[in-house]
């Protein structure tokens, strides 16, 4: 199964002939599924991406000093941070920071470390890396991201981490040869459900000098979709069946556990 989109990047590497001076490097990439499905006994999954590198001209590149970074952006949402205090013996929540249009999701997949791979004004111009993310904050003394020192973001990349919701690996892409690659997107069991975007930059010799976007769709699947379907388009019905089965519910219960 993950033969079939190496062997149909390399056919498509290898026809494309012509002659002329080359101009420049192209990306062509494939993943091994676009759509996953996410059910009760999901665990999680891996979606693998193949990737070729080809002239514009149609000739294959020679040199093989490239650098390959693959980003997995989530669908974004607003998230809550909460920082605890003890008051009177008691933990509570005494400050928060909301995190506007933050990625549920983000995974950074590159052949080797960054800082090998570009300097920081290219990658912070990029926004490559997890210390590269913005994270708006509400409030914020600036209205915006306050940096890698701020105590809230900090925590709030600890938190996604744990829960392998965000991750950054410097080997997480394997040349296969100097013009074809490939990446294992790992999606964790609390992966959420939505359009992720798929970029992949191409560097040289510490220039990004392609990109190439894609896509992937996260979706509910069976008994769960039927649910969140019916919910969410047939609300009066939905509303009628929950009742009847609260109701079912309880005068089952008192029958089994009714004393005579």
């Amino acid at each position: 199964m993950l033969r079939s989109p190496l062997t149909l990047l390399a056919a498509a590497l290898l026809m494309a002939g012509g002659a002329g001076e080359a101009c420049g490097e192209r990306l062509i990439t494939s993943l091994s599924q676009h759509r996953v499905g996410v059910t009760s006994s999901f665990t999680g999954s891996e979606v693998v991406l193949f990737g070729g590198i080809e002239r514009e001209t149609g000739l294959l590149p020679l040199r093989g000093n490239y650098d390959v970074a693959v980003t997995v952006t989530g669908p974004r949402q607003n998230i809550v941070v909460f920082r605890k205090e003890r008051v009177l013996g008691i933990w509570v929540n005494y400050d928060s920071r909301t995190f506007d249009n933050a990625p549920s999701f983000f995974s950074l997949l590159t052949n080797r470390k960054l800082d090998d791979i570009a300097k920081p004004e290219t990658l912070r111009r990029l926004q490559l890396g997890l210390d590269n993310l913005p994270l708006s904050q509400r409030p914020a003394q600036d209205g915006g991201d306050t940096g890698g020192d701020d105590a809230f973001r900090a925590a709030f990349l600890k938190l996604k981490k744990e829960h392998d919701l965000y991750r950054q690996e410097a080997n997480g892409v394997t040349f296969l040869t100097p013009a074809l690659f490939r990446a294992t997107i790992p999606l964790p069991a609390e992966v959420p459900v939505g359009t992720y975007e798929v970029n992949v930059s191409l560097f040289a010799d510490g220039a990004a000098i392609a990109r190439t976007p894609s896509a992937l769709e996260i979706y509910k699947a069976g008994f769960e979709q039927i649910v969140t379907t019916t919910a969410q388009n047939h609300g009066i019905l939905y509303g009628v069946i929950t009742a009847m089965m609260a109701v079912l519910t309880g005068w089952f219960a008192s029958v089994v556990f009714r004393r005579d």
